[in-house]
């Protein structure tokens, strides 16, 4: 009895440090790397642009980081993962509420884009969505998957034009793990 009593507090234990430290966990076993850009899009639908400014704090001089984390959690609560062919268009998404990667990836790339804008920042900042490829210690995990919807994965980077200075999330891993920063292949984050 005390070597299960033992054992289930040391399993306790570990899933509590994994739960702490999994944004750290993940940033050091996986990386993405870009293989390709999508498109952005310009919002063109109000109920887009209402939903943006109802979930939003009207602040004077939100920084990067702050614009990034409001576009995840917007993106979050709006959207639901699927596995199925959906529309990748913003103005759309808003309505469907579902996406895939690449949906998960325009919808916060736009939120963030109209935020930076609203910030007077877009001069300065873009988010761009990419076609990526994840790497698990170093290994691309996209060859081991023979069907057409793992052979990439979109995630979200935001650059500035004038430094470089870059960021880089995965939207559709935040809405499940809530992991704000990933870490790109060849680039420490």
């Amino acid at each position: 009895m005390k070597t299960l009593k033992r054992t289930f507090l040391i399993i306790l234990i570990l899933l509590t440090i994994g739960i702490l430290l999994r944004g750290t966990l993940y940033r050091n076993i996986v990386a993405y790397e870009s293989i390709g850009q999508r498109m952005n899009y310009e919002i063109t639908n109000d109920k887009l642009t209402q939903y943006i400014k109802e979930n939003c704090r009207e602040k004077d001089n939100a920084d990067i980081k702050e614009i990034i984390k409001t576009g995840l959690s917007l993106t979050s609560k709006i959207l639901n993962f699927t596995f199925s062919k959906n529309d990748c268009n913003p103005n759309k998404l808003i309505d469907l509420q579902t996406a895939n990667c690449v949906g998960y990836a325009a919808f916060f790339s736009t939120v963030c884009n109209y935020q930076l804008k609203r910030h007077n920042l877009s001069e300065e900042w873009i988010a761009q969505p990419e076609i990526g490829q994840i790497y698990v210690f170093g290994v691309n995990i996209h060859r081991y998957f023979n069907f057409l919807f793992f052979k990439d994965h979109d995630f979200v980077i935001i650059k500035n034009k004038k430094t470089k200075e870059t960021y880089a999330v995965d939207p559709s891993i935040y809405d499940y793990l809530y992991i704000s920063f990933v870490t790109l292949k060849n680039n420490s984050q």
